[in-house]
């Protein structure tokens, strides 16, 4: 059975507190692994939520700030210590290439595993399987940072009913869909269009084009909202997003399911709050999630 869903390894942001850690996000997506922003204790996070150095495929790194990063070290020494069977990529902006070179060597070890990098230099595809695409947008930061954006190819469901219709049953369905036409009668005329799934990882950002084209049309969108709206200033600044900035994201580019993430150490009992200042900034009627480190969100079932 495939499953699809985000466990939440830490949520903080620059600082981590008691019940925050620093950044990791691993999106589970049928067979595959994507940990996001590894920061520093991610290791001992992915014990913690019952992760597996065998379950990672990839690591897409955003920016090179240590909440995002530090991380990177120990996850990678932990793929080759418990030697994992298959190759890892790893996705990170070209630009911090020096830094990834320096946590992926920062300490003496055995390398047992084929770690391909794959950095990230222009908008666009980073990376193409059967089950996805992989899309890297660049955000507005004081670093370079990209989001990622995964999107699963759009199928086909079969009616049944138009199917008995035309008496085609059996093997020759196979066929059909194999094909795209059958004695006549096409595919399109016995099946409609099954949306792939999309999914969409926003870190550290400024609103910019990048975000709204990272998340237009997601299942389930994964966004910074570092700051509540009354400290939109501070946000601007230092280069965040506000609950309301990310709740008028999700309004605007169609999201069913936003998930709030990277809170600011200023805050320490605030969830009810990130989530109305999310839902009133631009009447958001989706579900919100404000993710807590070791929590478990299933990505939505097909509408």
């Amino acid at each position: 059975m495939s499953v699809r869903e985000l466990v939440v390894l830490g949520t903080a942001s620059q600082v981590p507190t008691r019940h925050r850690n620093h950044n990791g996000y691993l999106l589970r997506w049928d067979g595959e692994g994507l940990l996001f922003d590894p920061g520093e204790g991610t290791q001992r996070q992915m014990l913690r939520a019952g992760v597996s150095a065998h379950d990672i495929n990839r690591i897409c790194v955003t920016h090179f700030h240590g909440d995002h990063s530090l991380g990177v070290a120990g996850v990678i020494q932990r793929i080759n210590l418990d030697q994992v069977p298959h190759p890892v990529s790893a996705h990170y902006p070209k630009s911090g290439q020096r830094f990834f070179d320096r946590l992926r060597y920062a300490t003496a070890y055995r390398e047992t595993v084929k770690l391909k990098e794959v950095p990230v230099s222009a908008d666009g595809v980073v990376a193409s399987t059967a089950g996805y695409t992989l899309y890297a947008h660049k955000l507005s930061h004081p670093v370079e940072s990209y989001g990622y954006r995964l999107v699963e190819p759009d199928g086909r469901r079969m009616l049944s009913e138009r199917l008995a219709a035309h008496g085609i049953k059996g093997p020759d369905v196979g066929r059909l869909q194999r094909d795209g036409v059958l004695d006549g009668v096409t595919l399109d005329e016995v099946s409609e269009v099954r949306r792939g799934q999309r999914f969409a990882f926003v870190m550290d950002t400024r609103l910019c084009d990048g975000v709204y084209t990272l998340a237009e049309g997601c299942d389930m969108l994964v966004i910074e909202s570092t700051f509540l709206d009354e400290d939109g200033q501070l946000a601007a600044e230092h280069g965040h997003l506000t609950a309301g900035q990310a709740g008028m994201v999700a309004q605007e580019a169609g999201v069913r399911h936003l998930v709030l993430t990277h809170f600011s150490q200023r805050y320490t009992d605030a969830a009810a709050e990130f989530e109305r200042q999310a839902r009133a900034a631009a009447g958001f009627d989706g579900e919100v999630t404000v993710a807590r480190d070791l929590s478990r969100i299933p990505v939505p079932k097909r509408s």
